[in-house]
C-alpha cells in the first residue's frame, strides 16, 4: 500500500490532460475480449477498495468496476450498495448508532446504514470488510485496513496506473439505484460526467463504459455524453424504473433493437447466454450474443467466479462451496459464443482463460 500511496500522490501532481496520457487513454479498444475486474480483485481483497482495484490492475484487468452511490454531500463513492453494514464496520461505531434506519430501495425494504445519511468525511472514518466471509475467509485478513474510495480516487488510480504501465486502464462505473438517488435530490449524472471529464474521458473511444440496470437514466445520459453506455440485464425481473418491461423482453431480438437506440452494449446475467440445465450444468447457448451483435451491441456477461458455490456442476471441484473449481472451462464456453468481455471476481484466471 505504500507504493499505491506514492502513486496516488504523484497522480495529483500531474495534469489530467497531459498529451501522452490523453493519447494512451483514448486508444481504440475494439477487437479484443476485455476483462472487467468486478468490484476490483474482489475474490482476493475486500471489494470496492483501492487495494482491490490496484491488485486487479496488477493481475491484468482491462477495466476496473466501481459501483457508485452518493454521500449526503453529493460525492460519488464506490460501494456495492448504499446500505453499508455488509461491507464496512459502521455497525461497530457507537457514534453512528442513531443512523441505523429502515428504507425502501427499489421496492425492497432494507434496514441498516445508508451512504446518503453520511458526509464524505464521516464515511472516511469507516473501514471496509469482506462481504462474503463464509466463502472468502482469507479476505477477512484485510478487514479494517482500507477506507471507502471516492470515484475521483478510483479515476486517479486508473490514470496513474495507465501512465506507469503504458496501457490504458479503463473504468466501468455502475450507477446504483439512480432513480432512488434522483428522488432524494442526489442524482448521479452531474458528478459522474464532471469527474469523467476532469480525467479527460469525453470521447466514445475513451476506456469508459457507464452501466445501469435501469433504463431511463441511460436514455437521459445519451444526449449528454459520447461515452459508451451499457444496459445491464438480469436473468429475470424488471428494471427498477420500468415495471412494464422485463429483462427477458429486453434481451429478445426485438428488445435489443430498442436498447441499441440508446446504449452501446449490454451486460447480461450469463444465464441469458448459456442457461443451466436442471442438474446445474451449462446448457445450450441462446442466440443473445448473435442477436445483440446484429444491432451493433457489445456483450459483457457477469459474473465469473472460481468458488464451487458459483460454478456449474461439472466445473465444481467438490462439495465444499468455498473450494475453487474449474473456472477456466466455464469462461472458455462463454468465449466460444462470441462475447466481447467478461466480468470476473478473479482476474488472474479470467486473463489466463482468454489467452489460452
Amino acid at each position: 500500500m505504500k507504493h499505491l500511496h506514492t502513486l496516488l500522490i504523484a497522480t495529483l501532481l500531474l495534469s489530467p490532460f497531459s498529451i501522452s496520457e490523453s493519447q494512451a487513454m483514448e486508444q481504440p479498444l475494439e477487437g479484443n475480449v476485455i476483462v472487467i475486474a468486478h468490484r476490483g480483485a474482489s475474490g482476493e481483497r475486500p471489494e470496492h477498495t483501492l487495494a482491490s482495484y490496484s491488485l486487479a490492475i496488477e493481475q491484468g484487468a482491462d477495466y476496473i468496476e466501481p459501483d457508485l452511490v452518493l454521500t449526503k454531500d453529493g460525492v460519488l463513492v464506490a460501494r456495492h450498495e448504499n446500505e453499508i453494514s455488509e461491507t464496512t464496520d459502521v455497525a461497530d461505531k457507537a457514534e453512528f448508532t442513531d443512523r441505523k434506519t429502515t428504507k425502501t430501495i427499489d421496492g425492497q425494504k432494507m434496514t441498516g446504514w445508508f451512504t446518503e445519511d453520511f458526509t464524505l468525511a464521516e464515511l472516511k472514518t469507516l473501514r471496509a470488510k469482506e462481504r462474503l466471509p463464509q466463502l472468502r475467509s482469507a479476505n477477512m485478513a484485510y478487514d479494517g485496513q482500507f477506507d471507502i474510495p471516492t470515484f475521483d480516487e478510483v479515476l486517479a488510480l486508473a490514470k496513474a496506473q495507465s501512465a506507469a504501465t503504458g496501457r490504458a486502464i479503463g473504468v466501468y462505473p455502475e450507477t446504483k439505484h439512480p432513480s432512488y438517488f434522483t428522488a432524494i435530490g442526489l442524482p448521479h449524472a452531474g458528478p459522474l460526467l464532471a469527474a469523467l471529464t476532469k480525467y479527460g474521458h469525453v470521447e466514445k473511444s475513451a476506456p469508459v463504459f457507464i452501466q445501469s440496470f435501469e433504463v431511463e437514466n441511460l436514455k437521459a445520459l445519451r444526449p449528454k455524453t459520447k461515452l459508451r453506455l451499457i444496459q445491464l440485464m438480469d436473468e429475470k425481473g424488471s428494471p427498477p424504473d420500468r415495471s412494464d418491461l422485463t429483462y427477458p423482453q429486453m434481451a429478445s431480438a426485438q428488445g435489443l433493437k430498442i436498447v441499441a437506440t440508446y446504449a452501446d452494449g449490454i451486460g447480461p446475467n450469463k444465464a441469458l447466454i448459456i442457461p443451466r440445465t436442471l442438474l446445474g450444468n451449462l446448457g445450450t447457448p441462446t442466440t443473445l450474443v448473435a442477436d445483440a451483435h446484429k444491432v451493433g451491441l457489445a456483450v459483457h456477461p457477469w459474473t465469473f467466479r472460481r468458488e464451487n458455490y458459483f460454478l456449474p456442476l461439472a466445473q465444481k471441484s467438490g462439495i465444499d462451496p468455498r473450494g475453487h473449481g474449474d473456472l477456466d472451462t466455464e469462461i472458455k464456453a462463454f468465449l466460444a459464443t462470441g462475447i466481447d468481455g467478461i466480468f470476473s471476481d478473479n482476474v488472474t484466471e479470467a486473463v489466463a482463460a482468454k489467452k489460452r
